[in-house]
């Protein structure tokens, strides 16, 4: 698989791990969560959407592909994978495209990372109707002060019974807090890969 990052190659279950609008799978969010990922044992497959893949050539930023473009980029790295289960999942964007791929055979479950319910600041512009009728198990690990969808906001949003929300304290989209929470980046990513090493496993060991 070209431009594939893999951690932990040799570890038995597997997460694919999509990035996000903005930075490519190299960002260090993406870093610091696969390789954490690994430590506890975890095949971590990080990929570039097609967009992105351009950027990492030519340097120029360009907006993400559209939806279909997405998912069937997202949907060859699932097929070129040799697992037979798997669990799929993104930051921000990346998460929202798996989380329209659960009805792909392999796919055991999905993790979210900061999913993106609307724009900031435009909460009619909702995204996540699909999540009412998710059947698989799906995590959604979402910064408290996520201005793409905020802890507050949670009561008003109708997700399927599978999904399951966690927190990230006083996190921001990228799980960062204020400095004044008390609570650091690095206890809050470390938080993030020890919540979504649980899930994954919990998942991938009862197939």
């Amino acid at each position: 698989m070209n431009n594939v990052i893999i951690d932990g190659e040799d570890n038995p279950i597997t997460f694919i791990f999509a990035h996000g609008a903005g930075a490519g799978m190299d960002h260090e969010f993406m870093q610091s969560v696969a390789k954490g990922l690994a430590f506890k044992g975890i095949r971590v497959i990080r990929f570039n959407f097609p967009y992105m893949i351009k950027r990492a050539e030519d340097g120029k930023r360009r907006p993400p592909d559209r939806a279909p473009k997405l998912l069937e980029a997202y949907q060859d790295i699932i097929e070129q994978c040799d697992a037979d289960k798997l669990v799929i999942g993104g930051k921000s964007m990346g998460g929202r495209m798996a989380s329209h791929l659960s009805e792909v055979d392999k796919v055991a479950a999905m993790a979210c990372l900061g999913f993106p319910f609307h724009p900031p600041g435009k909460p009619e512009k909702y995204k996540g109707e699909h999540l009412a009728e998710l059947q698989k198990p799906c995590l959604i690990l979402q910064g408290e002060r996520d201005t793409f969808g905020k802890r507050e906001e949670f009561a008003d949003f109708d997700l399927s019974d599978s999904i399951r929300v966690e927190f990230i304290p006083d996190g921001d989209h990228s799980f960062k807090p204020r400095k004044s929470s008390g609570y650091t980046e690095q206890q809050n990513i470390a938080l993030t890969v020890e919540k979504l090493s649980a899930f994954i496993k919990g998942v991938l060991d009862e197939k």
